[in-house]
């Protein structure tokens, strides 16, 4: 039953989360919430992880989610089908709407009400990206919720990541795996002088 709800959970967020990968975050809030597969602070950790390996990071989130939440009911082999199972539930919504769209696109594609659908999804995504955005900021800075969690490091380290990434044209156009094991580095280093 576990992996229906697997299925079901993310086949929803799949529909719904317009505007990529962070676009999924609002809805993984959700689903922590209610079925509490897994916490805020591992959804932060599954942000960092999702962004730090290869591919779309909604789909890595859904495998992440699916291979932890499958492995608590059935070992390390329920882990396997439930991240098949999260990650099969979040793709296919976008298979359906892609095969659907792409055989009636061509037809109306100079349709007044399609352009002006496209329009109106602009803004919508953007706002997803946005709230997610915050989600993982609050996530990140305030583990627990409260002004008092802040820890000052981290706003520091990431005002000097934005610095090095945007401002000073020597570390600019270095590779952003150099930025992620770098800031890796620093945080083991922080942990460390504890």
């Amino acid at each position: 039953m576990i992996y229906l709800r697997l299925f079901w959970e993310f086949f929803k967020t799949g529909l719904f989360a317009v505007g990529g990968g962070m676009a999924t975050l609002p809805f993984l809030y959700d689903i922590s919430d209610r079925t509490l597969w897994f916490t805020h602070a591992q959804l932060a950790d599954m942000v960092a992880v999702s962004e730090s390996t290869p591919g779309p990071i909604g789909v890595n989130m859904a495998t992440y989610v699916g291979f932890l939440t499958g492995g608590r009911a059935g070992g390390a082999a329920g882990g396997v089908l439930g991240a098949v199972v999260a990650t099969v539930g979040l793709i296919t919504p976008s298979i359906i709407v892609i095969l659907i769209v792409s055989a009636f696109l061509q037809r109306f594609r100079d349709s007044k009400y399609v352009n002006g659908a496209f329009y109106g999804l602009r803004p919508a995504s953007t706002a997803m990206i946005l709230a997610a955005g915050v989600l993982v900021v609050k996530a990140a800075f305030l583990p627990a919720g409260t002004l008092s969690s802040l820890d000052w490091r981290l706003p520091v380290l990431a005002a000097a990541l934005l610095a090095l990434t945007n401002a000073v044209k020597r570390t600019k156009k270095l590779h952003p795996i150099v930025f992620i094991l770098g800031s890796a580095a620093v945080g083991i280093a922080l942990r460390l002088a504890e």
